[in-house]
């Protein structure tokens, strides 16, 4: 039995996974407390230049997809399209929403930050346990480590730096929780991954079992 096998489940917890993703992307943001290495990217690009952030997601994503395409010489997968374009729509809605707002207290600051780092964290979880490919900034990952053969900590921890450098000097918001999240993410995902891709097995194979049994039904019947 192939869990890969039905791809409505998967493109549905894909999505899920996305939506979900999102909110803690814009959490992180609206705390106040230092937003995540790309995010400063995007949101400074919005103070220099206007568009929305979610614009800014969807068109530094298409960039990077379009580098990565060219080093791996070969057309990005579905998922990754998928994955630039869904964020950053699901990002700005969440944004135009109205009670979508910055904490007044700092101890609602803290709170909203740490929420939207475990949202963050299960919401990639989910949508990678899809396997449906990756992001646009995990393809551009990938495709520096193919071509230098440099180990994938290195490769993430300098794309980070050097993101969140020109992000810094465009104005986007770097703070003590910028640092925070770039130290413990990774831990948090390594607990998260695991969780949602036994969740995503389980539900795919529920799927299959369900669909086989009708399957069998249809022809008894037949």
């Amino acid at each position: 039995m192939k869990r890969r096998g039905n791809m409505t489940a998967r493109l549905s917890l894909f999505t899920i996974g996305l939506l979900i993703m999102s909110l803690g992307i814009v959490w992180l943001i609206l705390a106040d407390l230092g937003a995540t290495p790309w995010d400063v990217l995007h949101v400074g690009l919005f103070y220099q230049f206007g568009l929305t952030i979610g614009s800014w997601s969807i068109i530094v994503g298409f960039f990077v997809l379009g580098i990565s395409a060219v080093l791996m010489k070969e057309r990005p997968k579905f998922g990754a399209f998928l994955n630039m374009l869904l964020l950053g729509i699901f990002m700005d809605f969440y944004l135009m929403l109205p009670f979508m707002v910055t904490p007044n207290s700092l101890f609602g600051k803290i709170v909203m930050f740490v929420l939207g780092m475990l949202i963050y964290s299960y919401g990639m979880g989910i949508y990678i346990s899809a396997q449906l490919g990756a992001g646009p900034r995990d393809s551009f990952m990938l495709a520096i480590m193919e071509r230098t053969g440099w180990k994938v900590s290195h490769v993430r921890r300098g794309m980070e730096v050097i993101v969140l450098i020109i992000g810094w000097s465009l104005g986007g918001p770097v703070h003590v929780g910028t640092i925070i999240f770039s130290i413990l993410i990774g831990t948090i995902v390594g607990f998260s991954l695991p969780q949602c891709q036994r969740f995503t097995n389980k539900l795919i194979d529920y799927f299959l079992k369900n669909k086989q049994s009708k399957e069998i039904k249809r022809g008894v019947s037949g």
